[in-house]
């Protein structure tokens, strides 16, 4: 049964029949205030929530109406990024409560899997790291190859991470305001890291940037050295972290209302003070969160890098590398030492995207 509901615009006031699934509604001749920013819209399409009589069309400012808003483009009907930039609604929905035994079996051959293939691995690193102790452990952190990989890890990530954040934010935002020939093509292209191997990413950069490659008389000119060298190793990790920022961008952007940038623009604000205090503040969640996770796969890579970097030992030898190379070695100790350290690297990225993502729901639900 339809559920009454009360509507009062500039006019007139009614009563109407809200439906599960509303349809988009018609253009609507009076003024109304935009539900995020309290200002007056420039959409010709009514509030969030579209409540239809008689061929007329009104908004109903709901609480839902902070955190997804419909509006059309190119004829299709999404949803309208909130102030969280796409983001916060990871957890909390309203499940289904597990109360028969076919649910239990489920959930538990999940955690079951969970257990098995993440947690049990996870945690033995750490027995195996502290089986003689403490003062074992920390004598080979304190190694100088150690302490080298571990360096040349938080260098990578350090130029990495904003290369790929201001190529991605720029990518994305260009990507999604213009419409131009080969379009989808380019936006196909943005995953090929994704596809292809890491070690076949590598062994192309070997290629191109090798003594025999294509670049190889240019860089032997300049007396710059890529291959075995911390800046192949960067050019590795940039490649395989490329699409992490973009593609978290590109969806928010698709679907945030441009009335406000038409505003800014409208009272005379250059492209930069439209980015930085109308675009960012609408992305700055999701641009965290491909960061986050931009930042977990740089200090994580172990292919591409181990390709082009020859995995010299206190030269190129990040973390990855290290603990490969000691376990080869027989050094277990020190190789699950480094392994102990990636994993708490990766602890604390979890927990940063944990936070980011309830700062996220929190400020949706407002």
């Amino acid at each position: 049964m339809a559920a009454a509901l009360p509507i009062a615009t500039a006019s007139c006031s009614a009563s109407v029949a809200v439906r599960p699934a509303p349809q988009l509604p018609p253009p609507c001749g009076l003024r109304r205030t935009c539900t995020h920013s309290n200002a007056p819209s420039t959409s010709k399409y009514c509030g969030s929530v579209g409540a239809q009589e008689g061929g007329r069309s009104h908004g109903v400012h709901s609480p839902l109406a902070h955190s997804a808003q419909r509006r059309l483009r190119g004829g299709l009907l999404v949803s309208q990024a909130g102030a969280a930039g796409g983001m916060g609604g990871h957890g909390g929905g309203l499940g289904e409560p597990v109360d028969n035994w076919p649910k239990r079996i489920l959930v538990g051959l999940a955690v079951g899997y969970i257990a098995l293939v993440v947690l049990v691995p996870f945690f033995n690193v750490f027995i195996q790291a502290f089986a003689k102790g403490i003062v074992p452990f920390l004598e080979h952190c304190l190694d100088p190859d150690f302490l080298h990989a571990l360096k040349m890890t938080l260098l990578l990530a350090f130029v990495t991470v904003p290369l790929n954040t201001v190529f991605g934010t720029v990518a994305a935002i260009n990507l999604t305001r213009n419409e131009f020939p080969g379009k989808v093509f380019l936006m196909s292209l943005l995953d090929l890291p994704f596809s292809i191997s890491p070690v076949v990413t590598g062994l192309m950069l070997t290629l191109l940037y090798g003594r025999t490659g294509w670049f190889a008389a240019l860089l032997r000119e300049t007396g710059i050295s890529v291959v075995f060298a911390f800046t192949g190793m960067a050019l590795a990790t940039m490649f395989v972290t490329l699409p992490f920022v973009v593609r978290e961008l590109i969806p928010i952007l698709d679907n945030m209302d441009l009335s406000q940038e038409e505003a800014a623009r409208t009272l005379g604000a250059n492209d930069w003070q439209v980015f930085w205090n109308v675009t960012l503040p609408n992305i700055r969640w999701g641009l965290l969160y491909g960061v986050i996770l931009c930042n977990a796969r740089a200090m994580g890579e172990f292919g591409a890098v181990s390709v082009i970097s020859g995995n010299i030992i206190g030269k190129t030898q990040t973390l990855t590398l290290f603990v490969e190379s000691a376990y080869k070695e027989y050094n277990t100790e020190a190789a699950f030492a480094a392994a102990v350290l990636l994993s708490l690297l990766a602890l604390a990225t979890l927990f940063i995207k944990d936070k980011v993502e309830q700062a996220a729901a929190a400020e949706s639900r407002k």
